[in-house]
């Protein structure tokens, strides 16, 4: 396995290690899960230590270091050190109520772990794809858009934006109903499958029902191999890691929609006629909210 030989900015080291870890061996993830989980201790652990404390070769410890684009073992723990510093200071020198500083230091750390999220997304999907997704949606008479169960949240939004930008839009969280509509899908017409894990089978068919009309075929999904995701023409992915099943979901949600916003630009700034769209959209829409 080889990753992108990528400098990486002081700060953005453990979101690089969580955003890369789905593609890693089985003794890079070792390394990458201790790390994560020992930040704090980082700064006195040398490439001997941690290869002792995890049963390896310091040979591994170094040759992961290189493959996340460091030059060796002090780069990465340097760049660890500091982003554990900035993150243990919240900006605030006053002290504050027992109560209140606890309420202020979960804020800031789920702030903190949306915005690794969010980072570790953009790394993840380089503007090429983005562009690439862009213009696929830009060339296409229909985009046909699905998600099931929460997955449809996120569909259900783009698809409004997208109606928004005068681009016509087909979105159903029904496979049957969505099998139908895709029988007059024409040439180059475009498919946004929305699915977490990419396991559904339905989802698979639709994909494979979408290139027999020749259209393309494009998955949102979690940074994972997965069936959904081998089928696609383009994939987007998405990286929320956290231990705590109440706060993964949270980080998930935040990811994707900051992904989604990224896409929406790209279609808003590239074509003119949509900004003169969306603006006339939302000028008939605001008397229907008015009281």
């Amino acid at each position: 396995m080889t990753w992108p030989p990528e400098a990486i900015p002081v700060g953005t080291a453990l979101v690089k290690i969580r955003s890369e870890r789905d593609r890693m061996s089985a003794i890079e993830r070792r390394i990458a899960d201790f790390i994560v989980e020992n930040a704090q201790l980082m700064r006195d652990y040398s490439s001997q230590h941690l290869a002792n404390a995890l049963g390896i070769s310091q040979s591994s410890v170094v040759k992961f270091c290189q493959k996340l684009g460091f030059k060796g073992y002090p780069d990465l723990k340097l760049a660890i050190n500091e982003a554990v510093i900035r993150a243990d200071s919240n900006g605030s020198a006053q002290p504050q109520p027992q109560d209140a500083s606890q309420a202020a230091a979960q804020g800031y750390g789920l702030w903190l772990r949306k915005s690794e999220a969010e980072e570790a997304t953009r790394l993840i999907n380089p503007p090429g794809t983005l562009t690439a997704v862009a213009e696929a949606i830009g060339r296409a008479r229909t985009v046909f858009i699905i998600g099931q169960g929460e997955d449809d949240l996120h569909a259900r939004t783009l698809a409004l934006r997208l109606a928004q930008l005068g681009i016509l839009t087909v979105h159903n969280f029904d496979a049957a109903h969505m099998t139908a509509s895709l029988s007059a899908a024409r040439p180059d017409d475009v498919l946004l499958a929305f699915s977490e894990h990419g396991q559904q089978p339905v989802l698979g068919q639709l994909a494979r029902h979408m290139r027999s009309q020749r259209g393309k075929v494009v998955t949102i999904t979690r940074h994972s191999a997965n069936a959904l995701r081998a089928q696609a023409d383009l994939a987007m992915l998405v990286s929320a890691h956290d231990e705590r099943t109440h706060i993964e979901p949270l980080l998930y949600h935040s990811a994707m929609q900051h992904l989604l916003d990224r896409l929406f630009i790209r279609l808003y700034e590239a074509d003119g006629a949509r900004r003169t769209r969306l603006q006339e959209t939302l000028e008939r829409i605001q008397p229907l909210l008015d009281p």
